[in-house]
């Protein structure tokens, strides 16, 4: 414990001779080491800082433009075209002095123009997006050029915040075009005198209020770095006054076959190595590899050392610059461990030691500790005023402070969860359950994530949404599940490599004076948790591999399967959510993506007709949400501007309180060279899931593995009767030959007693007599 060894660091006693001081050289040692590290840290963000400043250039640059222009000079010619001779007139130099300073001095301005030039021209160039659009395989020479172009001018090898300034600014729509897309999105679920009401509804915005409330967004877009952003955060997320937990928060899975140890506190030492090496890239601002086209990396300042503090009408992101230790969760305690000694970051063998110590405390509860976390699983306003009467002081607000202030959370659970014994489908439901919510105290859903090991060696994490989007926090986990498994390893024995150094302090025991008010959250959480009923299956029939031979986005082919599969379940179309990102732009987020299109419901109703038609519109429609010309964000921020002027727009209120019955996200890939799949096929990820968004809805998420695999995560609530995650079902096999026609083969899939309501793949969903 840091506090306690700068106390002992030194003793004095007062005698009748003076002040004796006794020394503690290996005490002092370790304070030393440790500030040694913080200013390390500092001289390393200042460092990038200048790096990051000068990109596309180099520091070292600035070096060839003086030796230029010196150069130049020598020769008797002016490169300044009289501007150099005009600095020298203000100078109270000799004349050789002179000549010298207004050289550098002119060379400065000319490297700093110079940047801005370069830059000017790298945020041109990242403008351009109609490589989106063109066809695989068919490259056109624009592009082409565009790309030798961005090449070029990101030659030099960029940190991972080097391109924040050179991306563009997310565009806004015209209005004309944001309605057009809207009632071409609601066309086919509509039936022709509602869509003649809200087409009348839509002129009239347009014609009135809609032009007034553009004219401020645009102010704001020409103000601010992203014109959405910051009021998405706000309003969607921080404003929200439910329970987090289900509602917001999502969560990430283990390897599906293997487990690289059953041993908890191995497991749990490796897993918060790697993710503290990554947090070390982070701060060092590596480049964090996964794509080639740059991307918004702001979403990364924000991962470690957070947490979502509560507050009556908002919560507010708390976020500090460094944590030296972790806030641990075991058997109804809370513990702060020190992961870094005297500034070195602890071995995975001496985590692995400090966690069997936690696992080996007998010691009770506190009075209330046990199921205090449900106070962050609860309502928002009621937590805010629990945290404000009896959290802001004293001994909960230190104990509190450890756990708001810590690197990440950590949940040791005392299940056993994964594919496992006699019913592993259904075991893998209740490991979705465990992550999505677990027993809503046992963890901390107010920290940016927290990590849950099993008690057989199984890993997952649930993360908080308002700070991040799920991509940023799977590049995360993909790299903790590779570097725990392939670089970090085990011994024979399944402990962790390493040495120890038995002389560490123990974890600290937090204490707790716990109010009455816990047992109210947890009873809206549990009532929560008790509704939401989540299936988890891995389709292995087929995956992206032959998708792609029949020329169609594996994204799309999907999408598509979930509308057949919802309109065989039932019987009509629904408004459907995928999430897109936008971070091609600075500070970029999400956009949505409405996957039920006209195309869609046409090929679903004529099946086979219209395939290539409604993949090709939904990639469309993927593409235009990528690069700022969606829908919802748009409408959601003229919203926003109403508000703000105190006027009512009946066409806003009415699309924004439309239900997304159907809410799909595809969990991305992004790492594959550091999963060898072909030498070790076992390592395969499952993913992450949510919970529904609307109470009669289904929540989708996928992770499409490899060429033969892909995951889903689905969720509904068991108060609803038109909802259920586990049906019978059918698959209708895609097969393509060469006249591009297609064959559909039903077979009955037997898997126990039922599967996911929702198509894997080209998994379809019909009613168990198959109608």
């Amino acid at each position: 414990m840091a506090e306690a060894h700068q106390a002992v660091a030194f003793q004095f006693t007062i005698t009748p001779e003076g002040i004796d001081l006794q020394l503690s050289r290996q005490a002092l040692g370790q304070i030393y080491r440790s500030g040694l590290r913080c200013w390390k840290k500092r001289l390393s963000r200042m460092k990038n800082r200048v790096l990051k400043g000068v990109y596309p250039a180099s520091p070292s640059s600035w070096l060839f433009v003086v030796i230029v222009i010196l150069a130049t000079m020598y020769t008797q010619s002016d490169p300044s075209m009289g501007l150099i001779t005009k600095i020298q007139e203000h100078l109270p130099l000799s004349a050789q002095g002179q000549t010298m300073v207004s050289a550098l001095l002119f060379s400065t301005l000319l490297w700093l123009s110079l940047i801005l030039a370069l830059r000017f021209c790298l945020k041109v160039l990242l403008s351009y997006h109609r490589w989106m659009f063109e066809q695989h395989g068919r490259i056109s020479t624009i592009t082409k050029v565009w790309v030798s172009l961005v090449r070029l001018l990101s030659s030099r090898t960029p940190l991972l915040y080097s391109y924040q300034t050179s991306l563009p600014h997310l565009p806004v729509p015209a209005i004309r075009d944001t309605l057009e897309r809207f009632l071409e999105s609601v066309r086919p679920l509509q039936s022709p005198a509602d869509f003649e009401r809200v087409s009348r509804l839509a002129a009239d915005f347009e014609r009135t209020l809609g032009n007034r409330l553009q004219r401020y967004l645009k102010l704001k877009a020409l103000w601010a770095t992203n014109y959405v952003s910051d009021w998405w955060e706000e309003y969607v997320y921080l404003r929200g006054r439910s329970p987090i937990m289900v509602n917001s928060n999502y969560y990430g899975m283990d390897f599906l076959y293997v487990t690289p140890t059953s041993n908890q506190a191995a497991r749990a030492g490796n897993t918060i190595t790697a993710l503290l090496l990554y947090r070390r890239k982070v701060n060092r601002e590596d480049r964090i590899p996964g794509t080639v086209i740059p991307l918004c990396a702001a979403q990364c300042e924000r991962m470690f050392n957070t947490t979502r503090a509560p507050g009556e009408e908002t919560d507010v992101l708390q976020h500090w610059q460094d944590s030296e230790f972790v806030a641990v969760y075991h058997r109804g305690r809370y513990y702060r461990l020190w992961v870094y000694r005297a500034g070195r970051l602890l071995s995975p063998r001496e985590i692995q030691y400090q966690i069997q110590k936690i696992l080996d405390d007998p010691s009770p509860p506190q009075a209330g500790e046990e199921k205090l976390g449900a106070l962050t699983a609860g309502n928002r306003t009621p937590w805010a005023r629990v945290r404000k009467q009896y959290f802001s002081s004293g001994v909960n607000k230190r104990s509190l402070d450890c756990i708001e202030k810590a690197a990440f959370f950590v949940s040791l659970d005392e299940q056993e969860e994964g594919m496992k014994g006699d019913d592993p489908e259904g075991n893998l439901d209740c490991y979705a359950k465990a992550l999505l919510h677990g027993k809503c105290y046992d963890r901390w859903f107010d920290k940016s994530f927290s990590v849950v090991v099993f008690k057989n060696g199984k890993t997952g994490l649930n993360a908080e949404h308002s700070w991040a989007d799920a991509p940023t926090v799977a590049h995360l986990w993909e790299f903790t599940l590779a570097t725990d498994a392939f670089q970090l390893g085990y011994d024979i024995d399944g402990n962790c490599r390493g040495e120890v150094e038995h002389s560490l302090p123990p974890p600290q025991r937090l204490t707790w004076d716990i109010p009455p008010e816990v047992s109210e959250s947890l009873a809206v959480a549990q009532a929560l948790a008790d509704d939401v009923d989540c299936h988890v299956f891995p389709f292995m029939e087929f995956g992206k591999g032959r998708m792609k031979k029949l020329k169609i986005s594996p994204d799309a082919f999907i999408q598509l399967s979930l509308q057949l599969a919802y309109y065989r379940d039932r019987g009509g179309f629904c408004l459907t959510y995928e999430a897109s990102m936008t971070r091609l732009f600075r500070e970029g987020r999400t956009e949505t993506v409405r996957s039920c299109s006209s195309e869609s419901c046409a090929f679903v109703l004529a099946l086979e007709d219209n395939l290539f038609c409604a993949a090709e519109k939904h990639q469309n429609l993927y593409r235009l949400a990528m690069t700022g010309s969606g829908i919802d964000r748009h409408l959601f921020c003229l919203y926003v501007v109403s508000k703000y002027l105190g006027v009512d727009s009946p066409f806003l209120k009415e699309v924004l309180s439309e239900p997304w019955r159907l809410s799909t996200s595809q969990t991305p890939v992004q790492q594959m060279e550091l999963f060898d799949l072909v030498n070790h096929p076992e390592f395969i990820s499952l993913g992450g899931g949510f919970g529904p968004v609307a109470d009669d809805g289904y929540g989708v998420s996928y992770i499409i593995v490899g060429e033969n695999m892909v995951n889903f995560h689905v969720s509904c609530k068991h108060s609803c009767k038109e909802t259920v995650s586990e049906r019978d079902f059918y698959i209708i096999d895609f097969q393509n030959d060469d006249q591009l026609w297609f064959t559909f083969t039903l077979e009955f899939a037997s898997l126990s007693n039922s599967t996911a309501l929702l198509p894997l793949g080209g998994a379809v969903c019909l009613t168990g007599d198959g109608s």
